[in-house]
């Protein structure tokens, strides 16, 4: 039973959700018909338009100091380890990610805690009262987007915060977040994903998370391929940055130990470093944001302090991300959304030991590479269960193409729709020691999370990990 204080703040949350719904006027990916051209002209007229409205709200962009990342894989646990970083040096930091699995709040958070209900409604009904500002000026009014974006910089400036760690969304270079002027950009791996808007080749890649590249402003990447690396390059050179490439087994190295776990070592620290997130690739997503807090300073000293990365790697804690949220059956939940992403998932879970089957929940919207992802990971179940998660006008990829891609496998496969009565039937027919995996889609994991985690204690307790009876 919720308190009258807290359904007043899931009043005006639910407010604010529908109001931000009510902005979204279609798919937010271009007609089926845009050229490459078109798809650019539209990016750099949201951007210059989003410019436009900030400079009228006064830069609330610039009152704190940024660093902006960007990449294919990981620049969302990059971005909390950085966040947890700043958090553990005593800054008070922002932390913007997306999407967000289960609340609109996740998106805004500051010092490892949501921002409260209240306050989110709060400053969406600011804003709201901005942009009308906005519109009886002459302007058009902002799209979903443009509003979601301004209302992260607009939130953060007046909640006062000394840092943000921004992640970018697809792409980078005409990513509506492209506006910040930050302190340091962080480029994690480049690999093919959202090829219809950014480009079938790594170079093309590339190019667009280049984009976040700031004159002068110095550059840190764990990016090792080759075809990106001359493209990251050449852009440092361009803009007179500083580029630091961080590379495996040089400057980091990641070790598994049965009686710990993951555990990262860094060049220039003189001890082991405990990895919260499991997964070897999170050793270079700690490993960047590491070298970015030593990038800081302030009065021309360190901004970070040692002691501040190694707390703050290791009390990092991140959804949805190789995430146990039960132990029997074992339950893993992870958004990969393409090949890559899913080939270090497989990597990862071969760590876990297992005695039982391996019970595979698998769903994913449409654009995505869902076809070569359930060719990575299904030879890696026992059975497949095939389900249909969705988000806001965007459909879930064709669930018969995913079956047929299955079976080809020789895996046994069926199909139960909704995402929640997918895991529900998982956990009816597993056995203690069996082990069942959640992929193929952030927003699938959201879904499912529900289980564990419900929104509503999300949101009173200000955290993805709420504390709530065991089903």
């Amino acid at each position: 039973m919720h308190t009258r204080h807290e359904s007043d703040a899931l009043d005006q949350y639910g407010w604010a959700s529908r109001y931000l719904e009510s902005l979204i006027q279609g798919p937010p990916s271009p007609p089926p018909d845009a050229t490459a051209q078109d798809i650019r002209a539209r990016a750099i007229a949201r951007n210059e338009r989003l410019r436009a409205f900030l400079q009228f709200l006064g830069n609330p962009h610039l009152d704190y100091r940024t660093l902006h990342v960007a990449g294919t894989s990981g620049k969302g646990s990059t971005s909390a380890f950085l966040a947890s970083i700043l958090t553990e040096a005593g800054y008070r930091t922002g932390l913007h990610v997306s999407p967000y699995l289960q609340v609109e709040t996740e998106k805004l958070q500051i010092n490892d805690r949501l921002m409260s209900a209240g306050a989110f409604a709060g400053h969406v009904h600011a804003l709201d009262a901005e942009v009308s500002r906005w519109a009886a000026a002459g302007n058009a009014p902002l799209t979903y987007g443009e509003f979601w974006v301004a209302l992260t910089f607009f939130s953060f400036a007046r909640e006062q915060c000394e840092f943000v760690v921004c992640e970018a969304g697809a792409g980078g270079r005409f990513d509506l977040t492209n506006v910040v002027e930050p302190d340091v950009a962080l480029i994690t791996s480049v690999g093919l994903d959202h090829v219809r808007t950014l480009g079938e080749t790594i170079p093309e890649i590339a190019w667009h998370k280049a984009g976040i590249i700031k004159p002068g402003v110095p550059v840190v990447t764990t990016s090792e391929d080759p075809a990106a690396l001359e493209v990251i390059r050449s852009e440092a050179v361009t803009q007179g940055s500083e580029l630091t490439e961080l590379r495996r087994d040089v400057d980091y190295h990641w070790r598994w130990r049965p009686e710990t776990g993951d555990v990262l070592e860094i060049a220039w620290f003189d001890r082991e470093i405990a990895l919260p997130l499991a997964g070897y690739f999170q050793s270079s997503n700690a490993t960047i944001a590491a070298a970015a807090a030593r990038m800081l300073s302030t009065d021309s000293r360190p901004a970070v302090p040692i002691d501040a990365i190694e707390r703050g790697i290791e009390r990092t804690r991140f959804p949805g991300r190789v995430e146990i949220v039960q132990e029997s059956p074992q339950v893993i939940l992870d958004g990969a959304h393409n090949p890559e992403k899913v080939g270090a998932l497989v990597q990862t879970l071969n760590q876990f030991q297992r005695s039982g089957r391996r019970i595979l929940v698998l769903g994913s919207l449409g654009g995505h590479d869902f076809l070569n992802v359930a060719e990575v990971v299904s030879p890696e179940a026992d059975e497949v269960i095939v389900t249909a998660p969705s988000a806001v006008e965007r459909a879930s990829a064709p669930v018969d193409d995913i079956v047929t891609k299955v079976e080809k496998t020789g895996r046994p496969c069926r199909v139960i729709l909704e995402p929640i009565e997918a895991i529900r039937a998982a956990l009816d027919i597993a056995e203690p020691n069996d082990q069942i995996v959640v992929t193929g889609s952030l927003y699938l994991v959201g879904a499912v999370r529900e289980h564990w985690y419900p929104s509503e204690a999300i949101l009173a307790q200000q955290t993805p990990f709420p504390e709530v009876e065991q089903r």
